[in-house]
């Protein structure tokens, strides 16, 4: 019960500790570092999608013969659309952006961020939670260590998404005790999203591959739709490839060695 706990707070505690950066940084954070970040979180997402979500939804279906990626076809394309069709009614505002997205709303600029990155979190929430959940039932394909890795590697990169989201606050003139609370509550509905999973898990388990291929499937939406174009615009954006190679690399190795 302990590591479950663990794991439900782990990226929560990566939110938390990057928002802090808040208080040792300038108002702005370096456009050099922030492509950086960005590309390394890209690069655990997309590592974690692969081997901690993919490959084990598609072992799991193993008895199907050849047909054994299907679970993972299906999840993989749900979750895509679950996330295109969230962040097309949902109104939202990038941090960068003076353009809401979504649907015209009356809703402040502050509430329409938090649903941007609320949207954006919602996946990592789920993922944990599915693997947790996975780790739970007997004669499954992933460890509790394996979960354990796939939550650590997740707060790992929720540490420079909490600075990403609380410099921008901070250099939009609000408090830094504001802009750290703001960060930081960002990062609440991960642990939420996993425990609602979690006490879900005995009724999931028939479908976890496909919950599993679904987590993937949103984690990459929010990969390709946001992260990735936000490290490439401008200027410095091999420092987002360095930055995701290894995120990438890191994440990979959590899994294998953890797991």
């Amino acid at each position: 019960m302990n590591g479950i706990i663990l794991g439900l707070l782990l990226p929560f505690i990566g939110t938390i500790i990057g928002s802090a950066f808040v208080f040792f940084m300038r108002k702005e954070m370096p456009s050099r570092v922030q492509k950086t970040l960005l590309g390394f979180a890209s690069g655990v997402m997309v590592a974690a999608s692969v081997w901690s979500l993919l490959i084990p939804g598609m072992e799991m279906s193993e008895d199907m013969g050849k047909w054994a990626v299907m679970p993972a076809a299906v999840g993989f394309l749900s979750g895509i659309v679950f996330l295109l069709l969230v962040d097309y009614i949902t109104p939202h505002l990038h941090i960068g952006n003076d353009t809401p997205e979504g649907p015209r709303s009356k809703l402040s600029r502050t509430a329409m961020l938090t649903l941007a990155v609320t949207i954006h979190n919602l996946p990592e929430g789920m993922a944990v939670g599915v693997v947790l959940a996975g780790a739970l039932q007997d004669n499954m394909l992933i460890s509790t260590a394996g979960a354990l890795a796939l939550s650590l590697g997740i707060a790992i990169q929720n540490i420079p998404e909490g600075a990403i989201i609380s410099m921008p606050m901070r250099a939009a003139g609000n408090s830094k005790w504001k802009s750290f609370a703001m960060g930081s509550l960002s990062g609440a509905v991960e642990p939420l999203g996993g425990l609602l999973v979690v006490l879900l898990a005995s009724f999931i388990t028939p479908i976890l591959p496909y919950m599993l291929a679904f987590a993937a499937g949103a984690m990459l939406y929010v990969v390709v739709e946001e992260l990735i174009p936000e490290a490439s615009e401008g200027e410095h954006s091999n420092l987002s490839t360095i930055g995701f190679a290894l995120g990438f690399v890191l994440m990979m190795v959590l899994d294998v060695v953890l797991g």
